[in-house]
């Protein structure tokens, strides 16, 4: 799903997308002329790499996203530590984007099997 920046309405509008089993809803807005909010959660399972023995498996999503867009650059000196805010260069917000982009976020943060979890053998760096 893709919107046009200035046709972003300035009331919260709900959104849903479906990739997969992945389900990704909330609500969007304007909160200036250049900035607006997606106020969403993302839920679902996607399957991740053990990053100890590299075995396939599912992890449940429970995630709440919250991100500032900007449409264009972002002057940042009026953000809060904890925001997110994403530049638009081509004044087109595309939710498919966002979706695909966190869940390869989630993909390659470090996860770990039910075995190698269970496992007692304790990994040393040097």
């Amino acid at each position: 799903m893709k919107i046009e920046f200035k046709k972003v309405p300035n009331t919260q509008k709900e959104f849903e997308l479906n990739l997969d089993s992945v389900k990704f809803l909330g609500t969007f807005s304007k909160i200036s002329q250049r900035l607006a909010k997606i106020d969403g959660n993302i839920s679902g399972e996607i399957v991740v790499d053990c990053y100890k023995c590299g075995k396939e498996f599912p992890i449940a999503l429970n995630e709440k996203q919250l991100y500032l867009l900007s449409d264009g650059p972002f002057d940042s000196e009026n953000i809060r530590e904890d925001e997110l805010v994403i530049e638009i260069d081509d004044h087109m917000i595309d939710f498919d984007e966002l979706l695909v982009s966190e869940l390869e976020s989630i993909k390659i943060d470090y996860h770990v099997c039910d075995e190698c979890d269970e496992d007692t053998f304790v990994d040393v760096e040097y």
